[in-house]
């Protein structure tokens, strides 16, 4: 691939019941998101989320970017009761997202999880989640607040800093953290905020938080999204 070429960054579709201008349901992603991708120079693609061969769906893609949504089915990570707070859960997108973290972590692709994908890729490697953190004044919605990176990470290499101001938007979080997988950032109230794969095939990184809110004028954050489109563009 030559540098002329922007790299292709596979992004999930969302499924949306309210879509007043388009007269239908849709599925979308996040305008804010796919500009940072393009930003980056990469070129946002939208995927439909359908059972399937995904590995062979991936084949075309430089990179992946697993963006944030609804929360995962309880059952997903052998809950058997549903918090009432668990909101928008989606049979088939949980069944998509989970096979294409899995495949992509094993194809070697680049991969950015954000907020629901850090979570689909810590239950995909068989970890488990907190379903609710405890309500208002505990959870992490419409929050701007610091995170400590850990240095040496691939984190701490795309954002330029050991501590970033994020924009949260969550009521869960990890719980219990997958084998193999390791913590790159926490928030003061001891929250996971980040997860690597030392050893992963391919570059990987994974944030709790929305980086897309504020990348348009933080650095740091669009950070995240150059590194991707980086290791997409060096992958090749």
């Amino acid at each position: 691939m030559t540098t002329s070429v922007r790299p292709l960054i596979a992004i999930p579709a969302r499924f949306s019941a309210t879509t007043s201008a388009l007269r239908y349901a849709a599925e979308v992603n996040a305008r804010a998101l796919i500009e940072a991708v393009w930003r980056a120079g990469g070129e946002p693609a939208t995927v439909h989320p359908a059972e399937g061969d995904v590995a062979s769906r991936l084949a075309r893609f430089d990179g992946v970017l697993l963006p944030g949504g609804g929360d995962l089915a309880p059952h997903r990570y052998g809950v058997t009761d549903t918090h009432g707070s668990v909101y928008d859960v989606d049979d088939l997108q949980d069944t998509f997202d989970l096979e294409l973290a899995r495949r992509t972590l094993d194809s070697g692709l680049p991969l950015l999880a954000i907020c629901r994908g850090l979570q689909v890729v810590d239950v995909a490697l068989g970890g488990t989640l907190e379903q609710d953190m405890g309500g208002p004044g505990r959870e992490h919605r419409h929050v701007v607040h610091p995170v400590e990176v850990r240095r040496g990470t691939l984190l701490e290499r795309a954002t330029g800093a050991q501590k970033v101001e994020v924009s949260c938007y969550h009521h869960q979080r990890v719980n219990g953290i997958a084998a193999g997988l390791t913590v790159t950032a926490r928030a003061a109230d001891g929250t996971v905020e980040g997860l690597e794969l030392p050893g992963a095939r391919g570059w990987f990184t994974a944030v709790q938080w929305h980086p897309e809110d504020t990348a348009h004028e933080d650095p740091s954050q669009q950070g995240l999204f150059d590194a991707l489109v980086r290791a997409a563009r060096d992958s090749h």
